[in-house]
């Protein structure tokens, strides 16, 4: 099984977004170039352009089971379902370990905002932030559900 995690630790420490994190250390697995994988995962940092909404961790989740276990078909709600389940079984990891997928609530402890102006990285944010938990938490849910589930060949 491959580790994500500490990948997606270093991403985070070097100032990428936290969906940004998860998505591009995937890109080994989703095919994805690197400038498509942060172009794409750009918008979900902050819970969402920091609405504080579902965490950008488990966006990133969500987005890279659609590119290896999703479905294209408007009409096959059997692949749907299937595709909605699994999506609902990552988050519920995520929830077991973290107890929700809100930024907001994941930051209660901080006082966050809003505001579309992005915090500076410095030593005291990285001490601070819970964040790089959840940027761990998601690639490793995720890779022990890509080993357990090996997606189709292509």
């Amino acid at each position: 099984m491959t580790d994500h995690s500490e990948k997606a630790f270093k991403l985070f420490a070097e100032g990428r977004n936290c969906a940004q994190a998860v998505f591009l250390a995937f890109t080994d697995v989703t095919g994805l170039d690197e400038q498509t994988a942060l172009m794409l995962s750009s918008s979900f940092g902050g819970g969402m352009g920091r609405l504080r909404e579902v965490c950008g961790t488990c966006s990133a989740m969500f987005m890279i089971a659609g590119m290896l276990y999703g479905y294209t078909s408007n009409n096959d709600d059997k692949k749907k379902a299937e595709h909605y389940k699994r999506i609902q079984y990552l988050a519920g990891q995520f929830k077991e370990k973290h107890d929700t997928i809100i930024c907001r609530e994941l930051l209660r402890s901080l006082s966050v905002d809003s505001s579309p102006i992005p915090e500076k990285r410095t030593p005291e944010y990285y001490k601070v932030r819970p964040c790089v938990k959840f940027v761990r938490t998601a690639a490793e849910i995720l890779d022990r559900y890509i080993a357990e589930n090996p997606p189709a060949a292509k």
